[in-house]
């Protein structure tokens, strides 16, 4: 390990994240793809990655939160790029939100009222897209409310203080039943907005699986998140399968290594008892830094260039790698998990190892591993 290298790194490859996202793009033509950018990116940094997903040709940025998304573009990162926050609360600086542009996700005739009451209060127009519950019973109004709800809207539209930019909805991904049944109460409830004189620029519901799964609910945008991370989460599915390359890979360096006799118990609780004798690596990325204490016994580690499992209790800091007869040095690189290239696992087979989901995994990593890019843009 050289004085540079941090201890504990979460590296990033830029390139294969632009590469995915040019991929997207080029498959889904002419449909837009909304890059999902919250909880800071999946944990990758959406200060680093949403310039990234410009250059590769993303025009719409989704938060989820409001507060995210006004930071973005008070520090100017995305440029002219549209950023959309629906998960809103009483509390939220809606009127930074029409100062800024920031497009909004409305699910209740009271946020209708208090956006449209920002907007008079700044001489603005906010920018909304109408939810509707389309049976995942979160955002979203209710198809029984949605008359009044779009009436209203469009009252608004036209007193000038609402732009009506979209209509969306999700899909719960339960069966192609429920998400069949979710697209005709989605189409529907579009025609009915029409009818009462509301047109808008774009219609979305699909997120990264159903997006490319099933062309006929792309409508006119889709939400991408994991896909762009190379990290697909259908059952089954690769990112290979996907054409498709895992940005993230989270190593560290080994701190100690010690020579254990047969019988000696490592870690607490000593639920690993060495069958023989062998050395014993430590790593010091620990349950504090997202890896999970499943992962004890099911997964395998990439130290000095050769599979080794995690044997003994994860701990907060650390955990301990069986290495057997193998060489290992204080230095040495341990992969856990990356795209794949050395033998290491893949963030999602790391995830089915340790009974998640890649995503949980990938936003587990904690803030003191130092995310560290690479094929960044010139």
């Amino acid at each position: 390990m050289s004085a540079a290298t941090p201890l504990r790194r979460a590296t990033v490859d830029l390139a294969a994240y632009r590469a995915n996202l040019e991929s997207l793009i080029a498959r889904l033509d002419p449909v837009e793809i909304l890059a999902i950018v919250k909880a800071d990116a999946y944990s990758h940094g959406a200060d680093v990655l949403v310039p990234e997903a410009v250059a590769a040709g993303i025009r719409w940025f989704g938060t989820v939160e409001l507060a995210p998304a006004l930071r973005l573009r008070r520090l100017g990162i995305g440029g002219d790029a549209s950023f959309f926050a629906w998960q809103l609360s009483p509390s939220d600086d809606l009127g930074a939100a029409v100062d800024l542009a920031v497009d909004l996700g409305i699910s209740t005739l009271d946020q209708l009222e208090a956006v449209a009451d920002a907007a008079r209060a700044r001489a603005g127009v906010a920018l909304v897209h109408l939810t509707i519950d389309t049976g995942l019973h979160r955002e979203g109004c209710l198809p029984s409310d949605w008359p009044a709800f779009v009436t209203r809207a469009v009252a608004l539209r036209d007193e000038g203080v609402v732009r009506l930019r979209g209509i969306f909805s999700h899909v719960s991904e339960t069966s192609e039943a429920d998400d069949q049944a979710a697209a005709r109460v989605f189409e529907r409830a579009v025609a009915d907005a029409e009818a009462l004189g509301a047109t808008v620029e774009k219609r979305h519901m699909s997120s990264s699986s159903a997006a490319l799964e099933h062309p006929e609910r792309r409508f006119d945008m889709v939400r991408m998140g994991s896909n762009g991370l190379g990290i697909p989460v259908t059952e089954g599915v690769t990112a290979a399968d996907r054409g498709l390359r895992p940005v993230l890979t989270l190593s560290a360096s080994v701190v100690k290594v010690k020579r254990v006799a047969a019988g000696t118990g490592v870690s607490y609780d000593h639920t690993f008892r060495a069958p023989t004798d062998t050395t014993i690596a430590l790593v010091p990325l620990g349950y504090a830094d997202g890896v999970s204490r499943r992962a004890q016994g099911a997964v395998h580690v990439v130290v000095a260039g050769a599979p080794r499992p995690i044997v003994g209790r994860v701990a907060m800091d650390q955990f301990l790698v069986d290495m057997g007869d193998d060489p290992v040095e204080v230095g040495d690189e341990a992969v856990l998990f990356g795209p794949g290239d050395r033998g290491e696992m893949t963030i999602g087979e790391w995830a089915d190892a340790t009974g998640t989901i890649p995503e949980e995994v990938a936003c587990r990593v904690g803030a003191r591993v130092p995310r560290v890019y690479l094929g960044g843009r010139p």
